[in-house]
């Protein structure tokens, strides 16, 4: 959960207001500096997740733009594949590192092929990590289109098994809560 007006994020806190006990969701930054830093407002936990199952209800009720949203984000992920090849790179550094070692043997200037090997591997590495994002991104993809295609019907009570496979982040604002879904789809609430 994120502020809206700060961007720094919502912790949930145990609150004992004059011998009546609840449970609030409150942005750091105003519990830590003071409402003059940050004025966000306090969510009382049941109402953010009344709120939470709703956003819910109203994406599986719209479960097809939904799962037409997630088969658009698939295709965006295996686009971005293509475009950095791992075995290109690899054949590059290979390339580079022959002319090096015949440079080096025939004692010529090799500087800048060793500037651009280097420049290679980094972004090899990049590359590497970019493939593990997009690794965990259809993975998550996946999961949320089965969960979609499982799912009769509405849900019922709040679930956080459910909140964590489907949803990627919540915003509060003043008088709504944005619930943005791992598809990318993002829902508002009035609270």
């Amino acid at each position: 959960m994120y502020c809206s007006k700060c961007g720094d994020i919502y912790r949930r806190i145990a609150w004992n207001n004059r011998g009546k006990h609840s449970t609030v969701w409150r942005c750091v930054n105003r519990v830590e500096h003071g409402p003059d830093c940050c004025d966000a407002p306090t969510v009382q936990e049941e109402e953010l997740q009344n709120a939470v199952v709703k956003a819910i209800n109203t994406a599986l009720g719209g479960k097809d733009e939904m799962l037409t949203a997630l088969e658009k984000n698939i295709a965006m992920v295996l686009a971005l594949e293509d475009e950095t090849s791992m075995e290109s790179l690899d054949a590059k550094l290979e390339e580079l590192q022959q002319e090096l070692l015949k440079r080096a043997n025939a004692r010529q200037d090799y500087e800048d092929l060793a500037d651009e090997i280097d420049l290679l591997r980094e972004q090899k590495q990049n590359a590497m990590a970019e493939n593990a994002e997009r690794e965990g991104l259809k993975q998550r993809i996946a999961e949320m289109q089965q969960f979609l295609a499982e799912q009769r019907g509405t849900i019922q009570v709040y679930d956080e098994r459910v909140v964590r496979k489907l949803i990627e982040k919540i915003t509060v604002h003043d008088e709504k809560v944005t619930v943005a879904f791992k598809s990318g789809m993002e829902i508002d609430v009035k609270i």
